[in-house]
């Protein structure tokens, strides 16, 4: 069964368009769900896992304690060696703790196929699976300004400064961990334009594209 990584522009309806190819597939969809993982793992809080995502930056400092007394087991599978964070080490880094665990749930959901990947950079941490399809989503920033305007009831200036933003901080952190550009679209196999196509034939030619 494929894996699919969706990366996407804020706006272009990335997690409608995800949700609705994961339902279609029936596939596991792996978004919000990395973050409750994460924090599982490290026994915080969702929301302090989620505002360390994707972005630079480090956590709380009740956050670097959490971590290092907590007790994580792991639910890997059986056949393979789970990471185990450096909780004894001096130099102990949370935001490469927070990123590794993370980056540790998308290669779980991985290796069990049928998965659909929304996000964190999944087409950089699996560009050599052999499964795996990379779709790209954009739309113009007008559309995206729709977009978000009646998704969210936003004014136009708050719409826009929350695009800029939220991109660059996906950009900056693809640049920051992989190396890559985000928007250079030849780390994907498909891209599609959402405002142009729409959501629903977005997600069908995803579909058509994995089968």
């Amino acid at each position: 069964m494929p894996v699919i990584t969706i990366g996407r522009m804020y706006g272009a309806g990335g997690e409608t368009v995800g949700a609705m190819v994961a339902e279609r597939l029936g596939a596991e969809l792996v978004d919000n769900k990395i973050f409750q993982e994460v924090a599982r793992r490290l026994e915080l809080p969702q929301e302090e896992v989620e505002r360390h995502e994707e972005r630079p930056g480090s956590l709380l400092i009740r956050l670097l304690e959490a971590l290092s007394t907590a007790s994580v087991e792991f639910a890997a599978p059986p056949d393979t060696t789970a990471w185990t964070p450096p909780y004894g080490e001096l130099a102990f880094d949370t935001h490469q703790a927070v990123l590794r665990i993370g980056q540790e749930v998308i290669r779980e959901a991985a290796r069990g196929g049928n998965a659909v990947i929304l996000g964190r950079g999944g087409a950089f941490l699996l560009r050599d699976h052999p499964r795996a399809l990379h779709v790209f989503l954009f739309a113009s920033e007008a559309a995206r300004v729709a977009m978000l305007r009646q998704s969210y009831g936003w004014q136009e200036d708050e719409a826009r400064r929350r695009m800029k933003k939220i991109d660059a901080n996906r950009r900056a952190f693809v640049r920051q961990v992989y190396g890559h550009d985000w928007l250079d679209l030849r780390h994907y196999h498909v891209s599609l334009d959402t405002g142009r196509l729409g959501l629903r034939r977005a997600a069908e030619l995803i579909v058509a594209a994995a089968s």
